[in-house]
């Protein structure tokens, strides 16, 4: 393949290369190790998560009025966009590049062809990984709509280039090019082609873009699961029992469908186990790309070992899970689960939400960072982000917010409210709430049998004013009450009113957005 077109002169073009090839090529240039599994493993260098204040969106007629500019929404200017391209493109020409077609969007009415051009071959497995993968006939003749260059060994100039630091991811609209440099994460690859859908989907073709994974019951049931990364998305939604949609991005369109943006997953294996998630366990063999992790001379790895990052991870085709969805598409949700890791642990292990509720739930996005999965976070933090995904939302979160309010109230869907993350106390005193709690109170609710026990019957917080339920099958009464297990109601109260005023603060950047019934979603303040 010619790259001349994109400014790449006289690199050499590996082009749709087989992941066998690829892999040896990867082991040959040193740049990985195979483990006992036959998965590929990489370090991707100094940067081991996302940089979201390094992701700029070029601020133009497209996007000038439309995008919620800010400190996650960085905008630069279009001359500063081209002397980076400029720059970018010189470094890869006469260089080995490793070119890909593939495409986005499960739903054919929304597809979108990308072309990635990737200095490095394991990122080019990434992608072969992450997005969907096109037929032999479909190659022929591949246009793509998106083309996305990636070039971790090239650093800008922030004096010179307009950017922060010498990492940047930056999105063009009207060129509808994407430039990431200075990183080896792989995720920002996946998470700018994921801002792209978020801005084109519900502007033009009036589609709900979501952070979040779904799976299919046997009754044609969906269920979808807001969560930042470390919440549990990918975990929860791999259900033997149930068939996955997909594990992080997804659209609700007006054809009351919710289809799947990728072609695989991309999972934490901090801790993991073949108990506790067999689907990731089993998922990690040959074909599957593992990331910043330790084994030790016999390739066994040790995913307790977080000497090179909490924030290790595994990219895989969604076909290593047995139990998919084939194509990827479902019907509008039954149930929709809100995840959050509540560091202060304060709020219930799941609580049903009112529609006023979960409308100013989504819109605030409260859980904790995890270490690793941002830079420079290195222990879990507090944090809103709204709609469970403002870092790649580059629409107002109130636009987001009413599209779901609208689609939950024609859907009738029920909203619950997961806490999986401390009981007993905040992080540091209490622990992490056990899975197999959160699987059985998943599970319940899915199968209705939570809210046949707790029938007039909730519990209503004090502070949040959420619905406790008091019965679950297989969980413990005293797990499902957040008071009872920290044994200290002065200190419990005291915390969760901390809590609930930090919400209150958060949303007062959104109070004059939002209507009444919103604002009564709001948890009581401290007196």
């Amino acid at each position: 393949m010619n790259l001349d077109k994109y400014g790449l002169i006289k690199s050499n073009c590996f082009y749709q290369t087989p992941i066998d090839k690829l892999q040896k090529i990867i082991l040959d240039k040193k740049h990985g190790f195979i483990v006992d599994s036959e998965a590929l493993a990489i370090n991707t260098g100094k940067f081991t998560g996302r940089s979201p204040k390094d992701r700029y969106i070029v601020k133009d007629e497209i996007t000038n009025n439309k995008v919620w500019w800010g400190d996650i929404n960085i905008p630069i200017e279009e001359s500063n966009f081209e002397k980076l391209y400029l720059k970018i493109t010189n470094y890869l020409s006469a260089k080995d590049v490793y070119v890909r077609d593939s495409y986005v969007c499960s739903l054919d009415t929304s597809r979108l062809n990308v072309r990635t051009i990737c200095e490095l071959p394991s990122s080019d497995f990434f992608a072969n990984n992450m997005f969907l993968r096109l037929d032999n006939n479909s190659i022929q003749g591949f246009k793509e709509d998106w083309l996305l260059i990636n070039a971790p060994g090239f650093k800008s100039n922030p004096k010179e280039d307009g950017t922060r630091s010498e990492n940047f991811a930056v999105i063009n609209f009207s060129k509808k090019i994407v430039i990431i440099g200075g990183t080896g994460y792989t995720g920002e690859i996946k998470k700018s082609i994921f801002s792209v859908l978020n801005f084109l989907l519900p502007v033009y073709q009036d589609i709900l873009p979501m952070h979040c994974s779904a799976n299919v019951g046997e009754k044609e049931d969906t269920a979808i699961f807001f969560g930042l990364s470390g919440t549990g998305k990918t975990t929860l939604s791999a259900d033997p029992r149930r068939q996955l949609i997909g594990d992080d991005e997804h659209g609700w369109s007006k054809e009351h469908k919710i289809f799947n943006f990728e072609g695989g997953c991309y999972a934490k294996v901090i801790n993991l186990n073949k108990e506790s998630e067999p689907d990731i366990y089993n998922a990690i063999k040959k074909g599957s790309l593992l990331e910043n992790i330790i084994a030790d001379k016999d390739g066994k790895v040790d995913f307790k070992d977080i000497s090179i990052t909490q924030n290790t991870r595994v990219s895989y085709p969604i076909d290593f899970i047995k139990n998919i969805r084939k194509p990827s598409i479902g019907e509008s949700p039954k149930n929709i689960f809100f995840l959050t890791a509540d560091a202060f642990g304060v709020l219930p292990p799941i609580s049903k939400l009112t529609p006023s509720q979960a409308a100013y739930h989504f819109i605030s996005g409260y859980t904790s960072k995890v270490a690793g999965t941002e830079d420079g976070v290195i222990e879990p933090q507090p944090s809103f982000s709204a709609c469970f995904g403002a870092p790649f939302m580059p629409l107002h979160p109130t636009e987001y917010a009413q599209m779901l309010i609208k689609k939950i109230n024609q859907s009738g869907v029920t909203v619950w409210l997961v806490n999986t993350g401390w009981t007993g106390g905040p992080y540091g005193i209490g622990k992490r709430m056990q899975l197999k709690y959160t699987r059985a109170m998943i599970n319940a609710a899915l199968s209705g049998e939570l809210e046949d026990a707790n029938k007039n019957n909730y519990h209503t917080h004090s502070v949040f004013n959420l619905n406790q339920p008091r019965i679950c099958p297989n969980v413990p009464t005293s797990a499902l009450s957040p008071r009872m297990t920290w044994n200290d109601d002065v200190n419990y109260y005291k915390t969760a009113y901390k809590l609930a005023n930090s919400f209150i603060n958060n949303f007062k950047q959104f109070e004059s957005y939002s209507n009444k019934e919103i604002l009564s979603g709001a948890p009581n303040s401290e007196k």
